[in-house]
């Protein structure tokens, strides 16, 4: 059935109803039907409203007019509407700032779609489970490194699972995610633990399965960041990386998992900001310095149309990452680089402009109409604009997106409060989390740790939220009578030194447990030795934690070293006895555990769970630079001390 709706717009717009009744695919002739439906829809379409089915812009703050600043768009208003409706805005993206409880998040997604009266929104969302996570109430997941290290297909089938059930109860339709990035350098600034590897074999295979978990909830999946942004040293929001590797080595690393994606049916797919000059050298002169660039992936159309589309065969929706990024806004300008992005074979321009109130309302204006003009010049050729349309538009009913959603709003927030961070869906995550922790040392069977009752036990970590997660997940294990009940000293370290404050409290402790934040290794090494007479307060992220495993080892102190992010910086700690990385940092704030990882790395301390995980990349030594420390596939079994089997 085809149901004919008068948009208050003034054209005649026919939405597809009842074709796919509620499936993720349509087959047969109701497919074909569909196709020629899509087709009448934006044959009747205005420029403006095909231009806007291409614009995602964010409201992550808001300003009303009356009011002081700009605070967290939390609740749909009028002025937020308005400007939905004139501009036929495609989608929108949502941040931590507007997902701040359940039921609020519900009627925000609930007020979003029914300001867009024509075409219902792409309402996304940047939740890929782990230390990139927004939602405030959900279940955050271990992340991909952690999955990684766990080897098990299945978790991450559950992980996408989990997400797209959570999302799509909220009124979500869109996630961002899965990375894909082959985290092939170990300084990368910016993906790290967000990929799920080293390997592109490996980061294929979870790739693929949390696609199928999100899309088997009827949740558009996002590869991202094609062509790939595991490689590179700059982060692309302050700056603009290269990625210099010949051809032949890009199709045999990075663009493996993209590929495989593709293969599978992925939805969607997300561009970096990236230069890649084996596959475009095109040169620009950057509006930042006056210097000569290299055009970046989003905006090539050699990368998002040759490479992409024509030779890795990519039909669905491209989508840029965000055009606000310093890698773009400071060397293209606002206007120019959406208008690039779409010449290039981009279907959706993301966060094209910053609008947080009707007094900033003329950026999206200047950059509505930059793209209007290019097309109505041919500069951006209309049979490309409508191309970009079908595609969001096909998507849109593969999804069930057009299909109006008549379900009461009490009825759509009773459901949400039953699904999003669930009992079922945390203990998941923790059974994931405790899997993927990965011991690394353990001489003399220093773990688990075993107290005696009111043994002292200090805990040492970067920040506050990290040690409350460690005293509380210690304290929960006694309240559980799973050890004795000791007495916990708890310290964050960031920007400090190592002092006689700490050396005493270390002398008076019976275990010591310290966490380390070190997102890219740089000590000060002399004759293969690491230099621990430098304690600069700026190197605390190094020098602390090196000082209180050098005290704790004088003193005799039974000392494990948890690395909370990326796991290459256990290089820094050679000489600590006992070792284990857990692959996320994110600890205890507004009455909850923002991450499984660190409470199941103390599981593991204390012997209530035992660490399955071995090491999804490689670890190079800080002081033998062209050596490895720890291979890949590396992790010792707890109870034998050998390490697993490949």
């Amino acid at each position: 059935m085809i149901k004919r709706i008068c948009a208050p717009a003034g054209i005649a717009l026919f939405f597809v109803l009842s074709i796919l009744g509620g499936n993720a695919t349509a087959k047969g002739s109701e497919n074909e039907k569909s196709v020629s439906d899509i087709q009448e829809i934006v044959e009747n379409m205005t420029i403006d409203e095909k231009v806007g089915q291409m614009l995602m812009p964010d409201f992550r703050n808001w300003q009303k007019q009356g009011e002081a600043k700009a605070t967290g768009f939390i609740e749909m208003n009028s002025e937020v509407a308005s400007i939905i409706k004139k501009y036929h805005l495609g989608g929108v993206i949502l941040f931590a700032e507007n997902v701040v409880e359940t039921e609020q998040t519900v009627r925000l997604t609930d007020g979003l779609q029914m300001a867009s009266q024509d075409i219902p929104l792409f309402i996304t969302i940047d939740q890929e489970g782990g230390i990139v996570t927004r939602l405030q109430t959900g279940t955050n997941l271990p992340g991909n490194m952690a999955l990684g290290a766990a080897r098990n297909e299945s978790y991450a089938y559950q992980s996408g699972e989990i997400i797209g059930k959570e999302l799509s109860s909220l009124g979500i339709n869109v996630n961002f995610g899965p990375s894909v990035d082959v985290n092939n350098n170990p300084g990368n600034p910016v993906i790290g633990v967000r990929s799920f590897s080293s390997d592109p074999e490996l980061v294929s295979k979870l790739g693929i399965q949390t696609i199928k978990g999100l899309q088997n909830q009827n949740m558009i999946a996002t590869t991202k960041h094609f062509p790939g942004h595991g490689d590179t040293a700059v982060d692309s929001h302050y700056g603009l990386p290269l990625v210099s590797h010949d051809k032949e080595r890009l199709r045999s690393i990075e663009l493996v998992p993209f590929q495989r994606a593709i293969d599978a049916g992925v939805d969607m797919m997300m561009t970096a900001h990236v230069q890649f000059p084996a596959f475009d050298d095109t040169k620009y002169i950057s509006k930042k310095d006056g210097q000569e660039i290299m055009v970046p992936a989003t905006l090539s159309q050699k990368v998002i149309t040759g490479l992409l589309r024509e030779e890795m065969g990519f039909d669905g929706v491209v989508v840029t990452d965000a055009l606000n990024m310093n890698a773009i806004a400071d060397n293209f300008g606002q206007e120019e680089a959406v208008v690039l992005a779409l010449k290039s074979g981009v279907d959706i321009a993301l966060m094209p402009a910053q609008v947080n109130s009707l007094q900033m309302e003329k950026n999206i204006t200047t950059v509505f109409n930059a793209v209007k003009a290019a097309v109505e010049s041919g500069e951006i050729p209309l049979g490309q604009v409508n191309q970009s349309v079908t595609r969001i538009l096909e998507l849109k009913v593969k999804r069930g997106i057009l299909n109006p959603d008549d379900t009461p709003i009490d009825k759509k927030i009773e459901t949400a409060l039953k699904v999003v961070g669930n009992e079922d869906h945390l203990k998941k995550e923790r059974k994931i989390a405790e899997d993927a922790i990965t011991l690394l040392k353990n001489e003399d069977k220093t773990l688990p740790f075993k107290p005696k009752k009111n043994d002292k036990v200090l805990i040492l970590a970067p920040f506050d939220d990290q040690v409350e997660s460690m005293s509380r997940s210690i304290g929960e294990l006694a309240d559980k009578k799973k050890i004795k009940k000791v007495q916990i000293t708890g310290m964050s370290f960031s920007g400090k030194s190592f002092s006689d404050q700490v050396a005493r409290l270390i002398d008076e402790s019976d275990f010591v447990i310290t966490g380390s934040y070190i997102v890219k290794n740089d000590p000060a090494v002399n004759d293969g030795v690491i230099d621990d007479s430098i304690q600069d307060s700026s190197k605390w992220a190094t020098a602390f934690p090196r000082a209180v495993m050098n005290h704790a080892k004088k003193k005799d102190k039974e000392f494990v070293l948890m690395s909370l992010r990326n796991p290459y910086d256990v290089a820094n700690f050679e000489e600590a006895k006992a070792v284990l990385a857990v692959y996320g940092f994110k600890g205890y704030s507004n009455g909850r555990y923002r991450q499984p990882n660190i409470p199941a790395g103390i599981s593991t301390i204390f012997g209530e769970s035992k660490p399955k995980g071995t090491l999804p990349v490689d670890i190079p030594s800080v002081t033998k630079p062209n050596e490895s420390l720890y291979k890949i596939g590396y992790g010792l079994d707890i109870k034998s001390g050998r390490p697993f089997k490949k």
